[in-house]
């Protein structure tokens, strides 16, 4: 319960409401599954090694189940799911939280005649501490991968270092478990808050930057005056490399995402402020206008269209916002 409880917390918190319950439904669900994965790999590396479980607790589980979670938050990065620390928080509590959830369960079909003691520190310690390597793995990834200056991968893999590092070292218990649950209960929860602080004040600011930045460009492609700009000049460089009508696409492919990056912005400022969000039918034919073109002109067009149309995570995530939100409008 005390695992669930703070998964919830951490959902009400995210005020911009940047991920659906049913994507963290399934994170829930995959970290039940890493859970049960993670004891038949466990089992058959300490039988191989043969190695005591003492041995095996202190040093194998901590970097095969860490490994394991740690690949379902890459596999979200990967689908563009995660853009903000927010996102990797909750994500990555949830998929701890389904481990703890199974791992609990074991015990307790194992364990005869456990004392109410062990269930405090597995419940509030153990348990909370799956979710908190996890989140950790997101948040420290995620801040490698936005601040850039590191080889690709180098950041996820010392964030890895550390939740293992940190569930390893809670293992060892130096301290007693009562006193390693009480300092979880401490850390943690602070933690998650200053997070989501800095996290809020980056969408904010990525708001207000990209939001501008959309609408200039935008305004000079509606305006006519194309041609004579830094795009209208690129794009007649382009004409020796591609078919006219491919350019001409191009250019539509860059109106629409820009339409569509500026109503995702709107969207989250809307969610914030408590409205309502639902997409209407214009906002339906751009997403299927914007898989048309991106079909159009290929690969090889939306790279050559990279300097104008931004690809970050945070950037392309925005765009798979509104095909959630398109495809919860047509389901309601």
């Amino acid at each position: 319960m005390p695992v669930l409880l703070f998964l919830l917390t951490l959902i009400y918190l995210d005020s911009y409401k940047l991920v659906r319950r049913r994507w963290v439904a399934g994170a829930l669900v995959s970290g039940c599954l890493v859970a049960a994965a993670s004891w038949l790999v466990n089992a058959v590396l300490e039988s191989e090694l043969a190695i005591s479980t003492v041995a095996s607790s202190r040093y194998l589980a901590p970097v095969v189940e860490e490994l394991a979670k740690a690949l379902l938050i890459v596999a979200l990065v990967r689908l563009n799911r995660i853009g903000f620390l927010v996102d990797a928080a909750i994500y990555g509590f949830a998929i701890g939280t389904g481990f703890a959830v199974v791992e609990n369960l074991y015990y307790w079909q194992s364990l005869e005649n456990p004392s109410l003691g062990l269930w405090l520190v597995r419940g509030f310690g153990t348990a909370v501490m799956h979710g908190g390597t996890t989140a950790i793995f997101g948040i420290v990834g995620r801040m490698f991968a936005d601040r850039g200056g590191l080889p690709r991968g180098v950041g996820w893999m010392l964030a890895l270092a550390l939740a293992t590092a940190i569930h390893s070292t809670f293992n060892h218990f130096f301290l007693s478990p009562v006193l390693s649950t009480a300092l979880i209960l401490i850390v943690l929860p602070p933690l998650t808050f200053a997070v989501f602080q800095r996290s809020e004040k980056a969408l904010e600011e990525w708001l207000n930057v990209g939001f501008d930045a959309d609408t200039e460009l935008l305004e000079m492609i509606l305006s006519g005056n194309v041609s004579t700009s830094h795009v209208g000049i690129y794009l007649k460089s382009l004409k020796e490399k591609f078919r006219g009508d491919v350019v001409v696409d191009m250019l539509c492919f860059l109106r629409v995402h820009l339409e569509l990056s500026l109503r995702a912005k709107g969207l989250l400022m809307m969610r914030e402020a408590g409205f309502p969000v639902d997409l209407d039918a214009d906002d339906k034919a751009k997403l299927d206008e914007l898989d048309f073109l991106e079909r159009s002109i290929g690969p090889t067009g939306r790279l050559a269209m990279a300097p104008f149309v931004r690809t970050s995570s945070r950037d392309l995530w925005q765009i798979y916002m509104m095909r959630d939100e398109a495809a919860r409008t047509s389901r309601t």
